[in-house]
């Protein structure tokens, strides 16, 4: 009796574990897939004086099989030593459904001005910080010029990944007004699912 109550917690124990690690998926679609779901907790979306936000967290593993030339194993385990130090993310932004240049083409100073912020300025619109106000420093940020050919202005963002930070409940994300009139864009970034981030199966 005693042996089949610790079997029985043996059993318990083992599907809790199972359930609390990282989802693993055999394919980037299905990956992909599991992350543009907004209720798994790594897309936002949000529409602000007619701008579209969208912001999706982009897990570990897309990045290494990027770079992965084969499976090998030694190589997997370096590119994700190396990818996992910082937290990526791609925000994307359109106003009916162009990039934030075509809203503002014919006025070139202002044109001039939204292309300067995109491709040198971000660093000084966009903030995450804690509730207790503790903020994280920006580590990169990739912006490439689409010039018309995309329907959305997409930006590449680099975090570095500090566990003190995600101890917190969730972390602030903040796009500062980029001249559109929407005010600051908040999202409520949810730490548990940036901490057991979705896998790969190499």
């Amino acid at each position: 009796m005693l042996n089949m109550t610790k079997n029985k917690l043996l059993v318990l124990l083992l599907i809790i574990f199972i359930s609390s690690c990282n989802k693993t998926f055999d394919t980037p679609e299905e990956m992909n897939d599991f992350i543009q779901n907004e209720d798994n907790g790594y897309h936002y979306k949000k529409n602000v004086a007619d701008v579209d936000y969208v912001l999706q967290y982009r897990p570990t593993d897309l990045l290494v099989k990027q770079e992965l030339s084969d499976n090998n194993n030694s190589q997997i385990d370096k590119l994700r030593k190396q990818y996992s130090k910082y937290m990526y993310f791609n925000l994307s932004m359109s106003k009916n459904n162009q990039e934030l240049l075509n809203g503002v083409a014919q006025d070139k100073a202002k044109f001039g001005q939204m292309v300067n912020e995109l491709a040198f300025g971000m660093e000084e619109k966009l903030h995450v910080y804690t509730p207790t106000k503790d903020t994280l420093a920006l580590a990169d940020f990739i912006y490439p010029r689409m010039y018309g050919m995309s329907n959305s202005t997409s930006i590449m963002i680099v975090y570095p990944r500090d566990e003190k930070y995600l101890k917190q409940d969730y972390l602030n994300f903040v796009i500062e007004d980029l001249g559109l009139e929407t005010g600051d864009v908040k999202f409520k970034l949810n730490t548990k699912a940036l901490i057991n981030e979705p896998q790969l199966a190499f």
